[in-house]
């Protein structure tokens, strides 16, 4: 019988820190004299509590290591319980959000898109606007932990490609990932910090700053105005722009390169290719944007950089309303929130070394129709890539475009219109935030979508972050028969 207790156990901790940390912005609204403070305070007696319950008793069933199935149950697990708990100061609190709408929040918070379905933000007390922050950073260093330690261990979409750089955890997730964790928070955290200086240094106030490293870092997209970063000085943009790309790469390398190697950040091919794909999307939305206007604009390449980078990594910030550039711009910004960054890092979506992965087996594929006798083997940074690779990359290709049809068409049952549909469908599976259109757009939000339609998008941005087999698994008979 499956034992749940280990599973358990760590969900209540995580609780129960998610509970500590709604201390600090009930710091804030208390310090502004803001009558909003006791609602964090009584939601964090609550979540502290209830995880503290949680772990207590499950603590008799912790052990060492964790065998597969419960640490598919504890990867999913996590990101289920988490955004209840997170969503009570949205429920309880200023916003008055209806528990579907607080709970659509908390997800987008911790799964790093940046949807809101919240409106009048610079009205929003502080320390609201700090949680949101707080929910995004929490949830960006998770991910990672997640996309080095358990996704490949579990053979997620490709991604037990990267087990050598995980630190081969299988059989000792727990005391590694406790290991791995405390060395990316420590780059994690200087990033944070050298992030806010640069806003400040850009024109930001320090509250600004704060909050918006923290979403620029996690390539969250929560923003504290309506106008996202429409609202601040175009200094600001380009500083966003720096470090969303930086948040986008393996934060191993960045590991490696604080130890004083710098060689496998340069030499990397996925960041090789993820910069040259970012380069060649910014250039055909500036050369768009220019021949549109049929004038040299630094306000044109300055948005269609930003717009760019923001989409690619999945940060959705946004400068400029970009659902009216036309047509070609719409199109390619579309595709282009299916790219997504580097794995290991906090960016979303499919990830470039898939693309990197796929390209090589068609190459291969066609070298063998070509030369039927010959042997071709796909390779990736100079590496023959194993079949258990390749099927696994294929199948998560198949999945998420699957997944992505059948999202669209539910959501079409629902009543929303087509490009509301599929937007909204790949941007909450690509966990990139804003969709296209009048309503979900950069210039609207999510608040005026139905109750199923937000149920359907706040589980679709659950599977999309967990690499979609990681859920998908869980729900299969053969699973709990195991």
């Amino acid at each position: 019988m499956l034992d749940m207790r280990p599973v358990g156990y760590v969900i209540g901790l995580l609780v129960a820190v998610l509970g500590v940390a709604m201390i600090l912005p009930m710091l804030v609204d208390l310090a502004e004299g803001r009558e909003h403070w006791p609602i964090f305070a009584e939601c964090a007696v609550i979540t502290v509590f209830t995880g503290g319950a949680i772990a207590l008793s499950c603590a008799n069933g912790v052990r060492e290591g964790l065998t597969i199935q419960q640490t598919f149950l504890l990867t999913t697990g996590v990101w289920l319980a988490l955004p209840i708990f997170g969503a009570l100061p949205f429920f309880f609190g200023a916003t008055e959000a209806r528990f579907v709408d607080a709970f659509f929040e908390a997800m987008s918070g911790l799964t790093t898109t940046g949807s809101t379905v919240l409106s009048g933000l610079e009205e929003l007390p502080k320390g609201l606007l700090l949680w949101r922050g707080i929910l995004q950073w929490l949830g960006g260093i998770g991910i990672i932990v997640v996309a080095m330690v358990f996704l490949p261990e579990l053979r997620v979409g490709g991604m037990q490609i990267f087990r050598t750089e995980s630190f081969d955890t299988f059989g000792k997730i727990l005391p590694r990932a406790t290991e791995i964790a405390s060395r990316i928070s420590v780059i994690y955290v200087a990033l944070t910090m050298i992030c806010a200086l640069a806003y400040l240094v850009a024109g930001m106030n320090a509250f600004d700053a704060t909050v918006h490293a923290m979403t620029t870092i996690a390539t969250g997209g929560f923003a504290n105005y309506d106008a996202s970063f429409g609202a601040f000085d175009p200094a600001v943009s380009y500083v966003a722009t720096i470090f969303m790309l930086l948040a986008a790469l393996p934060f191993v390398r960045f590991v490696q390169l604080s130890a004083g190697t710098a060689r496998p950040l340069l030499q990397d091919t996925q960041i090789h290719a993820f910069l040259a794909t970012a380069l060649v999307i910014v250039l055909l939305i500036s050369g768009w944007n220019l021949w549109q206007q049929n004038a040299i604009n630094e306000g044109a390449v300055r948005t269609a950089l930003f717009n760019s980078v923001s989409l690619m990594t999945g940060t959705g910030f946004a400068n400029a309303d970009y659902g009216q550039w036309g047509s070609f711009a719409i199109a390619v910004l579309f595709f282009t929130g299916l790219i997504g960054g580097c794995a290991g890092s906090t960016a979303c979506s499919i990830k470039i070394f898939r693309y990197q992965l796929l390209f090589a087996s068609i190459r291969a594929q066609l070298q063998k129709t070509r030369s039927p006798h010959g042997i071709f083997t796909p390779r990736y940074a100079g590496r023959p890539v194993g079949e258990d690779v390749l099927n696994s990359v294929m199948s998560f290709f198949v999945f998420f475009t699957v997944t992505l049809g059948l999202l669209a068409v539910a959501l079409a049952m629902t009543g929303l219109d087509f490009t509301t549909s599929i937007s909204g469908a790949a941007a909450a599976l690509a966990n990139v935030g804003p969709g296209f259109g009048d309503q979900i757009g950069p210039a609207g939000n999510f608040a005026g979508l139905n109750d199923t339609a937000k149920w359907l998008l706040a589980a679709a941005m659950l599977i999309g972050r967990l690499e979609l087999m990681a859920v998908y698994v869980i729900l299969t008979v053969q699973f709990w028969r195991a």
